[in-house]
């Protein structure tokens, strides 16, 4: 009983800190991406059932983006190397995210993949959403690569219990790959009428139909973005060169870039605060003065960024 009480109480904290979180990242997102074009809004707020296909062309970005618009909760498959550290991995979990297991991981992982798409099956059978990067590989290009066979098993799984989930489509494309202040493009569409998916070459049908929509759902941005040389630039820059800088060491030549980027200043951007903060308080100023004017600064931040 009592172990049963510590674990109850260790899931609500969990929930209330993955709520915060994702509070955290959506007002990152405004920032980071201050405008985000979505295209057939109200499948945002889909109930039931539900498998997402999407095209892949920034990394963990894609899904954090298109997590943070949907009004429900959405699991995504992601590469399973990163869930290696144990309190990593759980935490990962808890946020929704699935693992699977690629070749160039690993041959002897690839077993593990049976219990990824039984996980995504009994997800979507419970009226959950999961989303699946159905090109099977992440670069930084809006081309459409070839389809993997993932998006179709879990269909012709689901197809065999007679169970019909809706199916969104989404292209995603940005202005940039490359920093803060960026456009995003979202467009969903939805496959109304699928074949059962029984044979193998069901299976490619499926695929076929995905790619005519998503063909038609990526619009790259043309808006270039700018910045106004404010107060508020000039609080930011010296923060954001110093982690961009140490991003670039060693993500320059990767897909990883933006969502590593994003990752280090969502999570570091409190600690510059608080600094400043601190520095303030130390030169005289009330603490709760110091703190009104520094948490303006992610307000005025998100001003500093035009797109034209």
């Amino acid at each position: 009983m009592h172990k049963a009480i510590l674990l109850f109480r260790f899931n609500l904290k969990l929930y209330r800190v993955v709520n915060f979180l994702k509070f955290w990242v959506r007002l990152a997102l405004r920032i980071f991406c201050p405008r985000v074009n979505i295209a057939n809004q109200q499948y945002l707020n889909s109930k039931g059932p539900l498998l997402l296909v999407a095209n892949h062309p920034n990394s963990f970005l894609d899904a954090v983006i298109i997590g943070a618009f949907y009004q429900r909760k959405i699991h995504f498959l992601a590469r399973g190397d990163v869930f290696q550290n144990p309190i990593f991995g759980y935490l990962l979990r808890s946020i929704g995210m699935i693992p699977v297991f690629r070749a160039r991981e690993g041959k002897e992982h690839l077993h593990r993949n049976s219990h990824t798409f039984q996980e995504s099956v009994d997800i979507i059978k419970e009226g959950g959403a999961v989303l699946i990067f159905i090109e099977g590989i992440c670069l930084n290009t809006h081309d459409i690569q070839p389809f993997k066979k993932g998006a179709s098993r879990i269909l012709e799984t689901l197809h065999d219990m007679n169970l019909f989930p809706y199916v969104h489509v989404i292209g995603i494309a940005y202005n940039s790959f490359r920093g803060i202040g960026k456009s995003v493009n979202i467009d969903i569409s939805e496959i109304e009428s699928i074949k059962p998916i029984i044979e193998p070459s069901d299976r490619l049908l499926f695929n076929a139909s995905a790619m005519q929509e998503m063909s038609k759902n990526i619009h790259v941005p043309m808006e270039k973005t700018s910045f106004s040389h404010g107060f508020s630039y000039y609080f930011h820059l010296p923060y954001y060169r110093l982690i961009e800088y140490g991003v670039d060491l060693k993500f320059k030549q990767t897909v990883f870039f933006d969502s590593v980027l994003f990752a280090a200043l969502l999570f570091t951007y409190p600690i510059y605060l608080a600094l400043w903060i601190s520095l303030l308080w130390a030169i005289g100023i009330p603490m709760f003065i110091a703190s009104i004017l520094v948490f303006l600064m992610p307000i005025l931040g998100a001003k500093i960024i035009k797109l034209a």
